[in-house]
């Protein structure tokens, strides 16, 4: 899979939080996370976040927007054989390119590379095209979470999904550059 023209995929840093919190709240206007919970995802040791940004070789840019388009994220603790999907998010302009395709690919890429086995996720149970792209992937509704999305008080589903036993060699296509502790 690969991103349009004028996108390019990379690791998520704290300095992109303004960003990634813009697209959050467009994205999530209900129930998007706050500026605290986010931060603390970016910097911690446990999570892959990855963002897509414009990279101004083709693609349409509005000065003064934001370059990041999508991002996403993974928790997973060191040695532990299980990782949650914590959120993926893809700026409405931008839907339908296969970006979200491309972001879910390296998280459950990352999640091999760190021996994870199983995969979970919540989605929004009125969110078909998400669970139509989860599925695709091997990804299984196991349980409901009655009213788990609020204010709007709408259910979760909760999805697994086997990762296939493979080997992974070094850094994945993005890299594993180390955070900047002063960003």
């Amino acid at each position: 899979m690969t991103l349009p023209d004028g996108l390019r995929l990379r690791r998520a840093h704290p300095h992109d939080l303004d960003e990634v919190m813009w697209l959050e709240h467009a994205s999530f206007p209900t129930d998007a996370w706050s500026a605290s919970q986010m931060s603390g995802e970016l910097y911690s040791p446990h999570g892959y976040y990855i963002v897509v940004e414009t990279t101004g070789d083709g693609a349409p840019t509005v000065v003064g927007a934001p370059s990041i388009v999508g991002y996403a994220g993974l928790s997973s603790l060191s040695g532990n054989p299980v990782a949650d999907v914590q959120t993926i998010a893809v700026a409405a302009d931008q839907r339908g390119k296969g970006i979200g395709r491309v972001l879910f690919t390296e998280l459950l890429d990352e999640a091999a590379r760190r021996g994870v086995h199983e995969v979970f996720l919540e989605v929004r149970a009125d969110n078909p095209v998400a669970q139509a792209m989860y599925t695709a992937f091997g990804f299984e509704r196991i349980a409901v979470r009655p009213r788990y999305y609020q204010p709007d008080g709408v259910d979760a589903w909760v999805m697994r999904a086997e990762l296939a036993r493979r080997a992974t060699d070094g850094p994945g296509p993005i890299g594993q550059e180390t955070l900047d502790e002063r960003d």
